[in-house]
């Protein structure tokens, strides 16, 4: 058992939404079979002047704001992202002096699909646990692809959330981490192609489901635990049929898995997929409260994670703008806005 836990959470989901009709009726596709197939009705688009750097750099303030933690106490930062702005240069020295952290600080982008926020929070717990550094940054964003017309383009969003790890004045303690991961290649993009490629329907029971209820499986399992045992459960949400079919599977009611299920108003956000679920359940637990959290990434691989609310939840809690907050603030756009902001023309 760790004595690690979290300190501060912060997220960022941009302003502007596109709803599903929208994208049907350009492509000749009806609305409420997407709607239906996928639970969602709306997306999170970033604006113009929004990358993976800019959410992760507003979530990051959100997290130290939260966590009441002044920026040069940060010795650890890792953005994972599957759209990190760069090719080379990392993202997480560009958060780093945004944030005003110190230069004595290791710092790293990570790149595992969806889960690489999780991982991040991995490799913070585990340099905090080692008393390597007392606090560390782990974010999970994305500005997620999606070609014009593919299945993706209905669900492929952005926004992002970050988490302050530490041993002091935690709102919540990890109390266990398991993974699971192996060699599934449902979903890839080679250097230079600008959309992904994904396995359609291969991208389910071989890919996300097998990882996702064997990460939570086998932690529970370690810990000697069952779904009835936690409050709240959070999973990897590609879309709202994914994540309410694994819950049902692992046997998990509606009402512990709704708070964190964000899909259906803000799509999947890839690597703030995960880290945004939990910090909705964050902000409505109590202390005392159990929380699974299990991560996705294709590729493939799952993070999973035990989590009790400590008392400093209350205190904490209102220092920054919770996630229903956000989803709520929203400005919608056609599709000519969201083709231009998303830069899906390319000059001849």
């Amino acid at each position: 058992m760790f004595m690690a836990g979290i300190v501060g959470y912060g997220v960022y989901i941009p302003l502007y939404r596109i709803k599903i009709e929208e994208i049907a009726k350009v492509w000749g596709d009806d609305p409420q079979t997407i709607m239906k197939g996928l639970i969602i009705e709306e997306k999170s688009v970033p604006a113009p002047d929004e990358d993976t750097a800019t959410i992760s750099v507003e979530a990051a303030k959100h997290a130290l704001k939260r966590g009441r933690i002044n920026p040069d106490k940060i010795e650890a930062i890792y953005v994972g992202s599957e759209s990190h702005p760069y090719a080379v240069k990392p993202t997480a020295t560009i958060v780093a002096e945004a944030i005003g952290a110190t230069p004595n600080l290791t710092a790293a982008d990570l790149e595992f699909a969806c889960k690489a926020g999780t991982a991040g929070i991995q490799a913070c717990l585990g340099l905090v646990e080692a008393g390597i550094i007392d606090y560390g940054l782990a974010i999970g964003a994305d500005t997620a692809q999606g070609a014009p017309g593919d299945a993706l383009e209905y669900t492929a969003s952005a926004g992002g959330a970050a988490y302050i790890i530490g041993e002091k004045s935690l709102l919540a303690e990890i109390e266990s981490t398991y993974s699971f991961t192996t060699d599934t290649p449902d979903f890839y993009r080679r250097e230079g192609m600008p959309y992904p490629r994904h396995g359609g329907r291969f991208t389910g029971k071989p890919a996300y489901f097998k990882h996702v209820i064997n990460a939570a499986k086998n932690i529970m399992k370690k810990e000697n635990l069952k779904a009835s045992d936690f409050d709240y459960a959070v999973f990897h949400q590609p879309n709202g049929k994914f994540y309410l079919k694994a819950a049902k599977k692992l046997g998990f009611k509606t009402e512990q898995v709704k708070p964190g299920l964000l899909t259906p108003k803000i799509g999947n956000t890839y690597s703030g997929a995960t880290p945004i679920g939990l910090a909705a359940t964050l902000d409505i637990a109590k202390p005392g409260d159990m929380i699974l959290a299990v991560s996705y990434g294709s590729g493939a691989g799952s993070d999973a994670f035990i989590i009790r609310v400590e008392d400093g939840i209350e205190e904490k809690r209102e220092l920054a703008p919770k996630v229903q907050e956000m989803i709520k603030e929203k400005t919608y756009v056609n599709y000519a806005l969201y083709t231009k902001f998303k830069e899906k023309l390319k000059m001849a």
